[in-house]
């Protein structure tokens, strides 16, 4: 039970983080959350790379940095996802991830999908389609989940071929080259005089930020230490368990209730992206 405990302990850490972003997207522009959250985990990666005493890596392999950039990428989607979209809403689109890496694997890998794989991506579209919310910041937020999603696929392929270079080192680099991608969007667009007195001035904003990261860098090594301890696709599956944490503070917190059509629409996206993950265990 005991990986299985750690994904759960996990998952729970994801929807506080995802809870957290929201909130603090309600404050100040989506950009300063994200950064606060690679920050956050790239200190943690960087303190456990020195206390283990791995080399960290720079310039090679080029993989590194289809890893970096694909990762990077992700986090600007998956945080604009979480600062418009309700949490449940946002962290359903963005594990729709085991579904992309099972098309992708085609094109990168060479492995071409069943029948089965283009089904559960049907039904996933289906199922983005039904949540798809009207709006200019909701209909883009489901647009930025589902983008997210990709490139958490592309990123986790490019992990795949990472063998040799230590964990800690692979998260300091993928998180710097986030935090350098957010402070050129931050330079881009400068934050608002309001969120600049809020995260000077204030203790709401700074706590929420802070706890944004310590909940990301919290979950992440809950669910490094279950993937290495249990068998990964079994596991993955209890990492779904995120979107029902999120629902219960989504109604807690905000009051939210969850629509037939909302609920019908995370099932559509839920269900092929389960199904996927059995698939692969059932062909090991």
């Amino acid at each position: 039970m005991r990986p299985y405990l750690l994904m759960l302990g996990g998952a729970l850490s994801f929807a506080i983080m995802g809870t957290l972003a929201h909130a603090a997207g309600e404050r100040c522009e989506w950009q300063l959350v994200a950064l606060a959250r690679s920050f956050v985990a790239m200190l943690l990666a960087l303190i456990l790379t020195r206390i283990g005493r791995a080399r960290l890596v720079v310039f090679r392999p080029p993989v590194l940095w289809l890893r970096s950039l694909a990762g990077s990428a992700s986090v600007v989607c998956n945080f604009y996802a979480l600062a418009h979209l309700p949490v449940a809403d946002a962290l359903t689109l963005i594990n729709m991830f085991p579904v992309w890496i099972a098309v992708l694997s085609w094109p990168l890998l060479g492995h071409i999908p069943a029948r089965d794989v283009w089904f559960s991506v049907i039904c996933c579209m289906a199922g983005v389609l039904v949540m798809y919310q009207p709006g200019v910041a909701g209909g883009a937020g489901t647009i930025a989940g589902v983008i997210g999603s990709v490139t958490s696929a592309v990123a986790l392929i490019g992990l795949h071929k990472l063998k040799g270079i230590d964990p800690n080192a692979i998260v300091v680099h993928f998180s710097a080259v986030s935090v350098v991608t957010l402070i050129c969007l931050i330079v881009i667009q400068p934050l608002s005089p309001q969120s600049v007195a809020l995260l000077v001035g204030g203790t709401t904003l700074p706590m929420l930020l802070l706890g944004t990261g310590l909940a990301a860098g919290t979950g992440q090594l809950l669910l490094t230490r279950a993937f290495a301890t249990g068998a990964p696709a079994r596991v993955s599956i209890v990492s779904l368990t995120q979107v029902v944490f999120a629902m219960g503070f989504d109604q807690l917190i905000w009051g939210r209730h969850f629509s037939v059509q909302s609920l019908f629409g995370m099932v559509l996206v839920l269900a092929p992206t389960g199904w996927m993950i059995l698939q692969r265990a059932g062909r090991r």
